[in-house]
């Protein structure tokens, strides 16, 4: 028992640190490669942060623990929202881009309606991954023609230096690396500590899964908003969020259909989806997220966690 306990930690820590060197490398080589700098917020930083999501659901799923999967994306995109974002704006306010509203804001909120919606039957197959995966290529083509037509962004100066180029895909493939150890230990150790304590793996995967998953939002956001760079702290969060319902599910329905929890239904996916509506109206008003918002956020992040438990 003590021995799983230290490897979900080990499993936890390889997952934050090949995750922060996969989002250094990966945001490092876009921009070497004069990708705009709100669309690597937008994609490749939320690509990169979604990777530990993408990676422990996919192996639950495979190890036949569906739970864990799924209880890994609902806590995952409750804590980008309840805890990402609130810790951010806690640290410092942050001014919300209009752009952002009216765009990636609604999108991620019917990407979260659909993910329910596709979970009703208490399936996921197949048909529902292609679904959620068109969702996401749809995601990343408007992305990319809104930013091309605004002209928001700067052009970075390209860097053709060979040897940089390099640093950065070793970076990522290193981070890469570190995340698939990271979470196989996490899914093994949980599953054990969860059969052992007598705790449901939902729960596991709601709770400790998803805030280690969700380490590198967390570390990425507070950052950003600490220095002012608004646009890429809650642009992480909420493609992170596109990127979890859509990438993630989607691809463990198509390689692993799997069941869904008819339990669920009762509280945690309404529970992500009011928050994903609560965010919208918020930067809505006045278009910054304040302090007390983000002591709200925070509060209902624990609040979730602990309804979570009660019901379990």
């Amino acid at each position: 028992m003590i021995l799983n306990v230290f490897l979900l930690f080990l499993g936890i820590i390889l997952l934050y640190f090949g995750s922060e060197w996969m989002v250094r490398g990966a945001a490092s080589l876009a921009l070497s490669l004069s990708v705009r700098p709100m669309m690597v917020g937008l994609t490749v930083v939320a690509f990169a942060t979604s990777a530990p999501e993408l990676l422990v659901s996919l192996i639950a799923a495979v190890k036949g623990s569906a739970g864990v999967s799924l209880g890994n994306i609902l806590g995952s995109n409750v804590a980008n929202i309840g805890l990402v974002l609130g810790a951010s704006a806690l640290v410092r306010p942050l001014a919300v881009n209009r752009k952002l509203v009216r765009r990636e804001i609604p999108f991620m909120i019917g990407a979260s309606g659909l993910f329910w919606l596709v979970c009703l039957d208490g399936w996921i197959g197949r048909m529902d991954g292609i679904i959620l995966l068109a969702g996401l290529a749809l995601f990343l083509v408007l992305g990319i023609i809104t930013a091309k037509k605004s002209g928001e962004a700067k052009e970075e100066g390209p860097d053709r230096e060979g040897k940089r180029l390099v640093r950065h895909i070793l970076f990522i493939l290193i981070g890469m690396a570190g995340l698939v150890y990271g979470a196989n230990l996490i899914v093994n150790s949980a599953i054990f500590i969860a059969r052992q304590i007598g705790l449901s793996e939902i729960f596991i995967g709601l709770s400790i899964v998803a805030l280690g998953t969700s380490l590198p939002e967390l570390a990425t956001s507070v950052v950003a908003g600490a220095r002012g760079e608004h646009d890429i702290s809650i642009g992480n969060v909420v493609g992170s969020n596109v990127f979890n319902v859509c990438m993630v599910i989607g691809t463990v329905g198509l390689f692993n259909p799997m069941p869904v929890e008819p339990g669920l239904m009762r509280f945690e996916f309404p529970a992500m989806f009011g928050l994903c509506l609560i965010l919208f109206v918020f930067c809505r008003t006045g278009f910054i997220l304040n302090r007390l918002e983000g002591l709200f956020f925070i509060l209902s992040f624990f609040s979730f966690i602990g309804i979570s438990y009660w019901f379990g």
